[in-house]
This record gives structure tokens, sequence and C-alpha cells, in this order.
């Protein structure tokens, strides 16, 4: 773990004791998920980071309980990452985390990504939505040339197959799977599909 999150460590391990410690009790865990907090989420989040962009801003679509989007802000503080969350609750939640780890790198935004005007260099997901919905909700969110770049799991090839028309419809690139394994051998699936740049 403090090989893969290096300088980050410290503020990853802030962030998992927060979770430990009100993340239940806040309804964002459920108390089986607290025992793998680190592989299941917080090492699995970290598996979208070699797919963002070298430089720019990244959206992080229903961020929740913070995953990926605060898991990304600790690896790549050169991004400048924008949390969309609806529920006020996990606004409240996700703005207490920013304040307690000092996330200068991060804006939060309580709204529903059809409702957010700005265009984003990659836009993130973790257990939003199938890919099919996905793109429906953030493909106004790309900028030419920009990702979407969703976390998946073994189902991800059948949500590929059933959004190609989708995809198309919205005029993005055919989907692509990336398989990561993450320490602990688990396989993280991140699904990519991109605006074209324009010509």
């Amino acid at each position: 773990m403090r090989r893969l999150f290096g300088l980050a460590f410290a503020g990853a391990e802030h962030y998992a004791r927060m979770l430990e410690e009100e993340g239940e009790l806040r309804g964002l865990l459920g108390p089986r998920e607290l025992p793998r907090l680190w592989t299941r989420h917080i090492v699995n989040s970290a598996a979208v980071v070699p797919f963002l962009p070298s430089r720019g801003a990244v959206a992080d679509v229903g961020s929740g309980a913070g995953f990926p989007g605060i898991v990304i802000a600790l690896l790549r503080p050169d991004l400048e990452i924008t949390l969309i969350e609806t529920m006020e609750r996990r606004a409240e939640w996700l703005g207490e985390v920013i304040n307690e780890l000092d996330l200068d790198n991060v804006t939060l935004r309580r709204a529903r990504a059809e409702e957010v005007k700005e265009r984003y260099d990659a836009v993130t997901a973790r257990a939003v939505a199938n890919l099919s919905k996905l793109v429906r909700l953030t493909s106004g969110l790309l900028r030419p040339g920009g990702a979407l770049l969703a976390l998946k799991g073994a189902r991800a090839e059948a949500e590929v197959k059933d959004a190609v028309y989708v995809i198309k419809k919205h005029k993005l690139s055919e989907a692509v799977i990336h398989e990561v394994v993450t320490p602990g051998d688990e396989m993280t699936m991140i699904v990519e599909v991109r605006r074209p740049k324009k010509p």
C-alpha cells in the first residue's frame, strides 16, 4: 500500500480512518464493507489513475463516499478535481473530507451530472449506473479528446455490448476495456469511452 500511494499514503490512511469511524454511521458503507475498505474501495479507486490525463480537469460523477474522486485527488494533486454529488448528506461528508485532508485541488458541486455545464478532460464514475445510462449522463461533460473512465466489475463486457448504440448516438469512440490487477490480486475493469478530438 505504501508503495502504491507513495507520498499520498498519509492522506489515504487518514481518509480510511474517517471512513472506519463514520462510514457505516452515515450510511456511506455497509458493515461488511469495512474489513475490505482498502482492497475493495481505496485500492480499487486507485486503479483508474494511470488512465487519467497528464494535466487538466477531472469530474467524478456520483462521488458518494469519495470513490474514486478523493483517492484521485490524493494521488494526483496536479489535477483539478470536481466531485459531483446530488445527495445532501453525501455532499456534506465530502465537504468535511476535503477540509480535513486539506485538498486544495478539489471543488464540490451538489448537482446532478446533467445540470453541470462545464467540460472536463476526464470524467470518472464508480457504482453509479450501467454504461448505457452513464454515457447518457456524462457525455455532455466531455471536452473533445476527453474520456469517460468507468470503474466496472465482472459485467464490464456485457455492459459495453449493451451500450454500443448509445455510445454511437452520443458520437463517442468505441469503448475500450482495460483490465487492472491491483495489490491483493483483485481485478478491476476500467471502461474507457472517448469523445474524439475535432478534426
